[in-house]
């Protein structure tokens, strides 16, 4: 069991990042390369030098943040340790999708003395938080960019009229329906105990627990606070990208919001986006005119960016924290 679930943890998602870089280059004539190529010689990358400035920003203030939710249990962490801590995970995320935060928790647990599962709640609330801000978010996308969207919809619904009757959608939507009412009814029965629905009723149970104690914390408009900055900050780290070529420069902020949230879900499917997030760009800019291989171009400069800026500080902070902490090993308990 344990083979096949790294296996699905680590094998699968690096796989699809190979295939997709494979399916981004397999149909590239040596135009299309010439001008990518281009791209990453014409790119102004002094606002990729600034986009790294606002990347650190929000991992600064994801370190200091984390004090908010660990100051309740009674525990105080010094600033560069949690700040280390955190750009170790994030390193770790590009190897092995979602070990990072486990990583993060022991090594706090390793120079803090904290235990490991208290560390483990206090993550999964910033988690919480930070998905409910992808959500907000996400919704202010399908609204700002309601023409765009809806343009693919009605396309999309049209291709898919075309090919079916009226009765076959019908019976479709009846089916789908049906099965959503039927989902919503198990969920809320609690005489039914499958052992998959448990775990969903308990994920989701645990949203809503994690909500709760966010809003209880004593701190917690300094950490509300926090959350926002922190996403403000990677979307000014996104978007002053844009003004790195000519051709990007033009999209409007909606198209940029668009970018960002179906990029930030490629990092979810592989490792740290490798594969996904520059074709999840292509496909995005390709809606605001850009040219196909220069909207490519675009997103691999900005995942190349991203991830050699983890790496970097990443590997620093594997290198620094056990230097940092050598200080207070004579110190008492």
């Amino acid at each position: 069991m344990k083979r096949i679930a790294t296996l699905f943890k680590v094998v699968l998602p690096l796989a699809l990042g190979v295939f997709l870089i494979w399916y981004f280059i397999k149909d590239l004539s040596d135009d299309d390369l010439n001008q990518i190529y281009g791209s990453f010689e014409s790119a102004n990358y002094w606002w990729i030098l600034l986009s790294f400035l606002f990347a650190m920003l929000s991992h600064l203030s994801r370190a200091y943040r984390w004090s908010f939710t660990l100051s309740p249990l009674g525990y105080k962490p010094k600033y560069w340790n949690s700040f280390f801590a955190v750009m170790i995970a994030y390193l770790v995320n590009l190897a092995v999708p979602r070990l990072g935060e486990f990583t993060r928790c022991g090594v706090m647990t390793k120079y803090e003395k904290i235990p490991f599962e208290k560390l483990l709640g206090t993550v999964i609330a910033e988690r919480i938080a930070d998905l409910i801000i992808l959500i907000l978010v996400t919704i202010a996308v399908v609204f700002i960019q309601m023409e765009v969207i809806g343009g693919m919809v009605f396309e999309i619904a049209e291709a898919i009229k075309s090919k079916f009757s009226m009765g076959v959608l019908l019976v479709l939507v009846i089916l789908l329906f049906g099965g959503g009412g039927s989902l919503l009814f198990l969920f809320f029965n609690k005489s039914f105990q499958h052992p998959l629905l448990v775990k969903i009723r308990g994920f989701i149970y645990g949203l809503f627990e994690g909500v709760i104690s966010i809003l209880k914390m004593k701190q917690k408009w300094e950490f509300i606070g926090h959350t926002i900055f922190i996403w403000l900050m990677y979307v000014a780290m996104f978007y002053v990208c844009f003004f790195s070529l000519p051709e990007t420069s033009g999209v409007p902020f909606g198209g940029i919001l668009t970018g960002f949230v179906l990029g930030g879900f490629t990092i979810v499917l592989t490792n740290g986006g490798i594969g996904a997030y520059p074709l999840a760009i292509q496909a995005v800019l390709m809606l605001y005119e850009v040219d196909k291989n220069t909207g490519g171009a675009f997103g691999w400069i900005v995942w190349a960016a991203q991830t050699v800026l983890l790496l970097f500080f990443g590997a620093l902070s594997f290198m620094l924290m056990p230097i940092y902490n050598r200080q207070f090993q004579d110190e008492p308990a």
